[in-house]
């Protein structure tokens, strides 16, 4: 199961799209798998905050170390937090709306929950080839591809 809650007010979102596109990403990216062990499907619930770039960067801090915003940090208990201001920016950026990039972060953040990584180029090619299968998959069964 996924929650969302949207902990911010300066970025209006389609919260009611975007927790249908996160129940169909669920699915798709528990079947999606980076290293064997299907750890989306042992998690009782995946909880995603989106939150603003001043509350992600406190996060960030707190538990990686590393000052300023991000788009997404997913910790491996489940929790997925995203900054709803980075993602309009990046939306602005490579000409999309906002609820997709926001999408796009939820897609991430549950492949990382499910073993894929991002840290080195060959497994950062991979993960970005797993998120590129489950975002047009969800995309379709949203019916907005």
């Amino acid at each position: 199961m996924i929650s969302l809650r949207n902990l911010q007010r300066r970025v209006p979102l389609d919260l009611p799209w975007l927790r249908r596109f996160a129940a169909i990403a669920f699915e798709e990216c528990a079947r999606a798998c980076g290293d064997g062990r299907f750890a989306l499907k042992q998690l009782d619930e995946v909880g995603v905050a989106i939150v603003s770039d001043r509350r992600i960067s406190e996060v960030h801090e707190e538990f990686m170390g590393l000052a300023g915003a991000t788009d997404v940090i997913t910790f491996e208990h489940g929790d997925i937090v995203i900054s709803a201001e980075t993602a309009r920016a990046n939306a602005a950026r490579f000409g999309q709306r906002v609820d997709r990039e926001v999408a796009l972060y939820i897609v991430h953040g549950l492949l990382h929950l499910n073993g894929f990584d991002d840290t080195e180029p060959r497994a950062r090619r991979r993960m970005h080839a797993a998120q590129a299968r489950v975002m047009s998959a969800c995309l379709r069964r949203a019916n907005v591809g």
